[in-house]
């Protein structure tokens, strides 16, 4: 079921109409209806609730609406699924999903986030999907928006906030926290595999064979489709979950071995590499606000 949404002190349960979904990124003919908190039926071009997550809340299911949602991470991690894949940020993060592009929202046990919504006429993010680092002045006036009404007046001070907020995320920095997925069933499948076991060390021999193709037709796929080399496309994958780790509080020993590696280093190595440091100092950057 969705999390509860907090508006203001009110707190108000959303009721959901959803199928079952057969894969994570699946998500045709989905929708999830907000009743009384669609943010599509609130009459101003920018607004901001708070959400949080209880340990034995689902993930919120595959929906859409016509506004843009940013997602901020206040405590914990946000993991964004969409047709194309996933995104994962930290606390201090955020992700953009652009108006009707349809997607689900997690957080981590005890998370907290806010939820931005923009009409799509004024926002000054992209048409895609991506992950953001928060300053952490523009974090503050997100977080005091959402305790302020929501249908505030048009003119006035909360409009001049609004705008505010609107010049700061125009200047937000894009990170590379995306797991690519496409719709092709093959890459699917392999995804999926992954997921389901991030430590899986199968070369792209063995992944071709397991899908019934050649070495190089499977990675020739994985290139057109990704955009990145097998290889690299799964460190992607370790890097999004390794985030998300780091974020819940696990130790780099713990996420090196649930991630297959052979030791902490050689872990911390790979994610310097892709991310341009270890992954302890990514983390507090992050929490500080210091993010390059």
């Amino acid at each position: 079921m969705p999390k509860s949404v907090r508006v203001g002190a009110e707190w108000q349960n959303p009721p959901v109409t959803v199928g079952t979904l057969a894969m994570p990124w699946d998500p045709t003919g989905l929708r999830v209806s907000f009743a009384a908190l669609d943010p599509d039926e609130l009459a101003r071009p920018v607004v901001s609730f708070l959400v949080r997550r209880n340990v034995d809340d689902d993930e919120l299911p595959i929906h859409r609406h016509r506004k843009g949602q940013l997602v901020v991470a206040a405590e914990g991690s946000v993991m964004c699924r969409t047709l194309d894949g996933l995104r994962i940020v930290p606390s201090n993060g955020a992700v953009w999903i652009p108006g009707e592009v349809p997607h689900s929202v997690s957080l981590s046990d005890k998370g907290r986030s806010y939820c931005v919504f923009i009409n799509p006429e004024i926002s000054p993010l992209p048409n895609s999907c991506a992950t953001f680092s928060i300053s952490p002045m523009l974090r503050e006036m997100i977080f005091h928006l959402a305790n302020l009404p929501p249908l505030y007046p048009p003119e006035g001070p909360t409009s001049r906030l609004v705008q505010v907020i609107l010049d700061e995320l125009a200047q937000m920095k894009a990170e590379p926290l995306h797991f690519p997925v496409s719709n092709h069933p093959r890459i699917q499948r392999i995804a999926a595999q992954l997921l389901d076991a991030p430590d899986d060390r199968k070369t792209l021999r063995e992944w071709a064979a397991a899908v019934a193709m050649s070495e190089r037709t499977l990675a020739r796929l994985i290139l057109k489709q990704t955009g990145m080399s097998f290889g690299r496309w799964r460190q992607q994958l370790h890097i999004v979950i390794a985030v998300q780790r780091l974020s819940m509080g696990a130790t780099v020993q713990a996420i090196s071995q649930e991630l297959g590696y052979d030791s902490p280093s050689a872990f911390t190595a790979m994610f310097r590499k892709h991310m341009g440091q270890p992954p302890r100092r990514y983390l507090q950057d992050r929490a500080e606000g210091t993010a390059n």
